[in-house]
């Protein structure tokens, strides 16, 4: 998204002040939680394919908002649309790709590290696209072709094939699918190892946020910083594309992969020097990797149609963990980062029990869905 780079320059070339620029992304983020799980239960009830187009339509419209009525309320408006937006995407795709794929759980790992690695691959032609954009037209030439780009991934969506599902409840209506996917998410034993897992790791991610800083702290120059983030999402694009290789990796693999992870970074921190930028993509690409395949195990061990309200609960909860990874930050920087993705090496250990304790239920399903 063109617009990503630059609206938060767009906030104070408009005249918003620090603070004020602070509340918007509160109320952004306190709205992504709160409709989290409701809006999971939504994709659930009704449909996962119609929940992606509505994501895309709802942030296309948070954007206009800003485009035309940029100040403080138009962008409030914005963010509460986008944060709604981004709530039904969220459960709704890993759901639908599950289940179109039948439970195939190497074709899931395959696909879903694809979609992880597009994504992050992403960034580079949009942050050049931003540059152009702006150039040629300023913030309402970016935000116009964002809302565009927007209403494209919806119009997709519509055209992805979508399984029929039903949740597993009595009464049928939506309050039912909400509670049953809050109910397997907190009281199945194996769901919810695997759903605190997926949220613990998951956490972790909020250090791509660090990148610019850590670069300029290793005397990147600024001018190269940019370059400097693209070789670190790189290597996270290595290891999520790559994740299907590792598709049958145990729980002890995956571990001393995220022990590996540790060691870059704080070989990288220890070294401080620009070229610890090659460690911090190392550490980024096995992290995500890992990320993939925990992920995987969740999708295996959901039994119920309310497959999209558990996942979300694993993104609300990602949310509260990933203050781990601010605290962790705020008091030692890298190392103790570094210290605490050494920490969550242990991770895929706890979670032994989800591999075994729904195979077979995953593979009886499997063999008895309709071909489509």
């Amino acid at each position: 998204m063109p617009l990503y780079p630059l609206y938060a320059l767009f906030f104070t070339a408009t005249g918003l002040s620090g603070g004020q620029i602070s509340v918007l992304f509160a109320v952004w983020s306190i709205t992504g939680i709160v409709a989290e799980v409701p809006t999971g239960a939504v994709a659930d009830r009704w449909s996962r394919r119609g929940a992606l187009a509505a994501s895309g339509a709802l942030q296309a419209a948070g954007f206009a908002a800003w485009l035309v009525a940029p100040g403080f309320w138009g962008f409030l408006a914005g963010f509460v649309l986008w944060g709604v937006g981004g709530a039904l995407a969220s459960g709704a795709l890993e759901a639908l790709l599950y289940e179109g794929l039948a439970g195939a759980e190497d074709e899931y790992v395959r696909l879903s590290g694809r979609v992880d690695a597009a994504g992050l691959l992403a960034q580079v032609p949009a942050a050049g696209a931003a540059v152009l954009l702006y150039r040629a037209g300023g913030y309402q030439l970016v935000g116009w072709v964002s809302v565009g780009i927007c209403l494209a991934a919806a119009l997709l969506a519509m055209r992805l094939p979508e399984a029929s599902h039903e949740a597993d409840d009595d009464e049928g209506d939506y309050l039912a699918t909400l509670r049953d996917g809050v109910r397997e998410a907190a009281g199945k034993p194996v769901v919810r190892t695997a759903v605190v897992a997926l949220a613990l790791l998951a956490g972790l991610d909020a250090i791509e946020e660090y990148f610019p800083v850590i670069a300029a702290g290793w005397q990147v120059p600024t001018g190269l910083n940019p370059l400097a983030g693209l070789v670190v999402t790189g290597g996270g694009v290595a290891g999520a594309w790559l994740a299907s290789t590792a598709a049958d990796a145990g729980r002890w693999v995956q571990s001393l992969m995220l022990a590996g992870a540790a060691l870059a970074a704080g070989l990288a921190a220890l070294l401080d020097v620009p070229a610890g930028i090659l460690l911090l993509a190392v550490f980024y690409g096995l992290y995500r990797l890992v990320l993939v395949l925990v992920d995987a195990r969740l999708q295996r061990v959901v039994e119920t149609g309310a497959r999209a309200t558990v996942t979300s609960v694993a993104s609300l909860a990602t949310e509260l963990s990933a203050l781990l990874l601010f605290a962790a930050w705020a008091a030692g920087g890298l190392p103790l980062v570094a210290a605490l993705t050494a920490l969550l090496a242990l991770v895929p250990l706890a979670a032994r029990g989800a591999a075994t304790t729904a195979a077979a239920p995953r593979d009886h399903e499997r063999l008895s869905r309709p071909s489509r």
